[in-house]
């Protein structure tokens, strides 16, 4: 299943983690054939057991190369006769919808929260005498946004250096920590540690060595 996002894998990665993804290949994380390789053998194991399923999620702009119907064909000639595939690029489907209760009331809080901001911020800068708003300050152009369950105005000007515009997305995803949790939840032969942090930390990923991924070209 391909998934939208642009160069940003948040939505393969929580979508693989909600729905028990084998595989989620994204931007940030770059992944070769023999990574490809290796989730295929995983999978063709998985099928041998009760468990005769799989899902493969790939942002759409993960890699230039490896593209959704390369890794749809791979998957199939691999897999034949243990299990066939299937491929969905989802697209616009993705957007929209039907709004949670969740959605409603975080939408009510951030736009009431944001009028009492611009109420206060003119009332700081309006000056009467010359009848003007001079908003020239750094915490006069802000977002809005949820850290550690509070919202919070952060300067754009700060953002500046926490930003890669060339690729749209964040330098630091905090949402990349849960990465290794579908490796657990999918059961590979992985070995994980636990720092102090309480990070869980990727320490050997099984995967075919050089060798036994040559190609014939």
């Amino acid at each position: 299943i391909e998934t939208m996002g642009g160069y940003c894998g948040y939505l393969a990665t929580v979508g693989g983690l909600a729905a028990g993804a084998d595989a989620a290949y994204i931007y940030e994380e770059p992944f070769d054939i023999r990574d490809l390789q290796a989730n295929v053998e995983h999978l063709t194991e998985k099928m041998k057991t009760s468990i005769q399923r799989g899902l493969v999620l790939r942002n759409e702009n993960s890699n230039d190369n490896y593209t959704t119907d390369f890794i749809y064909q791979l998957y199939s000639e691999e897999g034949k006769g243990v299990f066939d595939c299937r491929k969905n690029v989802l697209g616009h489907m993705q957007q929209g919808g039907a709004p949670s209760p969740f959605d409603r009331n975080f939408g009510t809080k951030i736009s009431a929260k944001a009028m009492q901001w611009l109420s206060q911020k003119l009332m700081e800068t309006y000056r009467r005498d010359e009848g003007q708003v001079f908003a020239n300050t750094e915490d006069s152009c802000c977002l809005l946004g949820m850290r550690a369950r509070a919202l919070v105005f952060q300067p754009v000007v700060q953002l500046k250096d926490e930003t890669d515009f060339v690729h749209r997305i964040p330098k630091e995803q905090w949402w990349l920590k849960l990465r290794p949790l579908m490796k657990i939840l999918a059961k590979y032969k992985t070995s994980y540690d636990v720092s102090d942090s309480g990070q869980v930390e990727h320490v050997i990923h099984s995967r075919p060595k050089d060798s036994d991924a040559s190609v014939a070209m």
